[in-house]
């Protein structure tokens, strides 16, 4: 097929086993944990009978390669140019005082995120949290889902050591706690018919920097 001078080309479709994590992670926030069959997934990729059970024999490798894919989408909600970079000043934790521009670095990244998830990824919090309660009855299920977990603590933990803190691990605790709770609280809980705003996130996340980093 020629295609006109001036026109972009057709995006290459997706590889095979990111349709079909896709397909088992929106089935996940449509229909819940009792939706995702190996032939339902393979009807919501658009792909022949026996593909899904191709890729993931299992029901136990289906839902890991859900939460795997869904690791790689979170991953993508903020860009690495967009995270805060750690500075000479904030090497090492507690290696001297806050920086208020490192805290309003974080404050910044973290209610972008925040924000992003709430307005444009609602669908994938909630294939989240049905995969994180299947992963409280799943031991293998639950050590991927905690090593994909850690891509998110860690780039937190090493912020808040970039912005002074003198116990980085259990701030990125509480802020991870925090963070949580503002997406299911939100998503799911008693705030979910509206979005905050970005400027009201970044202040209620300053306001936590704050308690934190106190000398």
């Amino acid at each position: 097929m020629n295609i006109r001078s001036g026109d972009a080309p057709a995006p290459a479709p997706a590889p095979r086993h990111e349709r079909i994590a896709d397909a088992a992670l929106n089935l996940l926030a449509e229909r819940g944990m009792r939706g995702l069959t190996h032939r339902a997934v393979d009807e919501a990729a658009g792909l022949p009978q026996g593909s899904t059970s191709n890729l993931a024999r299992t029901r136990a490798a289906l839902l890991e390669a859900a939460v795997r894919r869904l690791a790689e989408r979170e991953a993508a909600v903020l860009t690495p140019g967009e995270m805060p970079q750690a500075t000479a000043e904030g090497k090492g934790a507690g290696s001297g005082p806050r920086s208020d521009d490192a805290v309003a670095a974080v404050a910044g990244a973290l209610s972008l995120a925040l924000h992003r998830y709430l307005s444009r990824h609602r669908q994938l919090l909630i294939a989240r949290y049905e995969l994180a309660l299947e992963a409280t009855r799943r031991p293998e299920l639950r050590a991927v889902y905690d090593g994909a977990g850690r891509a998110f603590r860690e780039p937190v933990a090493a912020m808040l050591t970039a912005a002074g803190s003198a116990d980085p691990e259990r701030h990125a605790l509480s802020m991870v706690a925090w963070c949580d709770g503002v997406l299911f609280s939100c998503t799911a809980g008693q705030f979910h018919t509206a979005v905050p705003t970005r400027d009201a996130l970044r202040t209620s996340c300053t306001e936590l920097l704050d308690g934190m980093l106190r000398r």
